[in-house]
């Protein structure tokens, strides 16, 4: 069963919103995301949150700027995803646009794990750094940290993810989440994290005369790559990071992007000077995704820091093939997931746990993921490890955090999971293959005792009906340049339609033909091939459809229900 929910907006806001020149509709839909005043949209740069707020930024720019003036090595060793890439591209661009002599690594995922460990240290050591900088990764590298430490190797950590009862004894952190951390946004991505922390260090060079100018580099040329891993690692848009989001955006619109972002853009498909963020969740990320779930990131890290566009395209190529494997590869595991759950009734059960010795462990992720959509149950996904281990991607529904059901579940069994780490939404872990049945049914127990029975009924949140004069191209041009994003979703409409025509596409997806106040609207809603009754209850996005030249309104549909 699905429910449709529309969001309240309060109507005194939305007058006052549409008063200051808001188009009507955006009124209403900021409203009913939380916005009381147009000045909250203002998405200057200069209405970030400073640096200076972020606990351990300054000590990091101190520590960068010694090292920089000292000619010391500098080694980033980069998470495997988007946000990893794209905050290691920013960390190498940034620094050595201020003088440093930096180098990166990124580690194949199966061979050395996730986060600082000390398997990667000694591989980071043979190149002789005198600092390493972790980025979107290591404040859960004890270990690692206390290796590098004994070999004479200063640390750098800078992370976003949710730190455990310790912290590594790292020369600085600088993660917005770690304890005693004030800064307001605790939402910013590795990525965002690594843009503060290169803020902090120009200013800090600033003051010690470094630059002929006075100034030193142009920070914001980094913002497509900082928009970018933000958007792909699905965290929260609170306003800070909308500013961010937003003047990256306006970078790429405007032609101002790297190379390989814009052979990125090609490789998709996709244009420029359109983008969204649907572009950057849906057609840029996921093509660096590729490489780090399939081969090497640092595929995905070329891309991003060569300036050799003809480089870029071709890696951009390669890339866009991993994708189309990637895609091939969870095709099968979900068609494998779904025969086993093809009886499923998830009934009283709060949760969902599978493991497939055939199943890659690169793409158990998006698979947990399809499972979660389907079931609206908390899915942990597991694929074959090292030495009988076994390797799951878990993804959560709103009202269970995933990382602290995992947590509560450690607490519980100290032998059971032997490492994990995430957020809210997902997170990863690992345990011994034979532990699997003991693991589901703990987590099945965690996932009951935590979890409102209500949040296990799916519902879909919509924005209410959009009137008919307000269902133009204008209006979808309106919501297609605006920032939407995790927390603050892109808009959905729910309303009755009568059903003209309908007919299905390549057997996959529904075409219809829609009808209201005898206005007529071309729909498609993709992946579903029942038919629908002549008059259906539908929540909808709006968009446009480009064809043969010509832009038109398309209602892009999101659930069915009869009238």
């Amino acid at each position: 069963m699905t429910r449709i929910v529309p969001r309240k907006a309060n109507p005194a806001t939305v007058r006052r919103l549409a008063e200051s020149g808001l188009h009507p509709t955006l009124a209403r839909l900021y409203a009913a995301r939380g916005i009381t005043a147009a000045s909250e949209l203002d998405d200057a740069l200069a209405k970030l949150i400073p640096p200076t707020q972020l606990q351990g930024v300054s000590d990091a720019a101190i520590l960068l700027a010694d090292a920089i003036e000292a000619g010391a090595r500098m080694l980033i060793v980069a998470d495997y995803d988007c946000d990893g890439a794209t905050a290691c591209a920013v960390a190498v661009r940034g620094l050595r646009a201020m003088g440093a002599d930096v180098a990166y690594l990124v580690p194949n995922r199966f061979e050395y794990g996730y986060g600082l460990t000390p398997a990667i240290v000694q591989l980071a050591a043979q190149s002789e750094p005198d600092l390493i900088i972790t980025v979107d990764n290591g404040i859960a590298s004890i270990d690692g940290v206390e290796e590098a430490r004994s070999l004479g190797i200063a640390t750098l950590i800078t992370d976003h993810h949710l730190p455990g009862d310790a912290l590594p004894a790292a020369d600085v952190i600088v993660n917005p989440n770690q304890p005693g951390c004030s800064f307001p946004s605790k939402a910013l991505a590795g990525v965002g994290v690594m843009f503060y922390t290169l803020l902090a260090l120009r200013a800090e060079l600033r003051t010690r005369g470094a630059f002929d100018d006075g100034k030193g580099p142009n920070l914001a040329t980094l913002l497509d790559l900082v928009a970018l891993g933000t958007v792909a690692d699905v965290v929260p848009l609170d306003r800070n990071n909308r500013i961010l989001v937003s003047q990256g955006l306006a970078r790429m619109r405007a032609g101002q992007m790297c190379a390989g972002v814009r052979a990125l853009f090609s490789a998709a498909g996709r244009e420029p000077t359109r983008a969204s963020t649907f572009d950057m969740g849906f057609g840029l990320g996921p093509r660096l995704n590729a490489a780090g779930r399939l081969a090497d990131m640092s595929l995905g890290i070329e891309c991003l820091i060569t300036d050799d566009i003809a480089r870029a395209m071709n890696i951009a190529q390669e890339l866009d093939r991993l994708n189309r494997e990637r895609r091939s590869i969870e095709a099968d595991m979900q068609s494998d997931a779904m025969l086993t759950l093809d009886s499923f009734d998830p009934g009283e059960r709060a949760s969902i746990t599978l493991f497939e010795p055939s199943w890659h462990q690169g793409v158990i992720g998006i698979v947990a993921g399809r499972i979660k959509e389907k079931f609206h149950r908390p899915v942990v996904a597991f694929a074959p490890g090292d030495d009988g281990q076994i390797k799951g991607s878990g993804r959560s529904i709103a009202g269970l955090h995933l990382r602290d059901a995992l947590d509560l579940v450690s607490k519980q069994m100290p032998d059971l999971i032997l490492k994990f780490g995430g957020h809210a939404m997902a997170a990863g872990l690992t345990i011994r293959a034979e532990d699997f049945e003991r693991f589901s049914a703990a987590f099945e127990a965690v996932v009951k005792a935590m979890i409102d029975p209500a949040d296990l009924t799916r519902r879909v949140d919509t924005d209410g009906p959009l009137e008919t004069g307000y269902m133009t191209l204008e209006t979808a041009r309106h919501l297609e340049n605006a920032i939407w994003g995790q927390s603050f979703p892109a808009p959905v409409f729910d309303d009755v339609f009568e059903v003209d025509n309908q007919r299905l596409l390549k057997d996959r997806h529904l075409k219809l033909a829609l009808r209201k106040n005898n206005t007529r609207f071309e729909a498609i809603f993709f992946n579903y091939a029942e038919p629908v009754p002549a008059s259906i209850h539908a929540a909808y996005r709006l968009s446009v459809n480009e064809y043969n030249g010509v832009s038109s309104v398309q209602l892009m549909i999101e659930h069915i229900e009869p009238a």
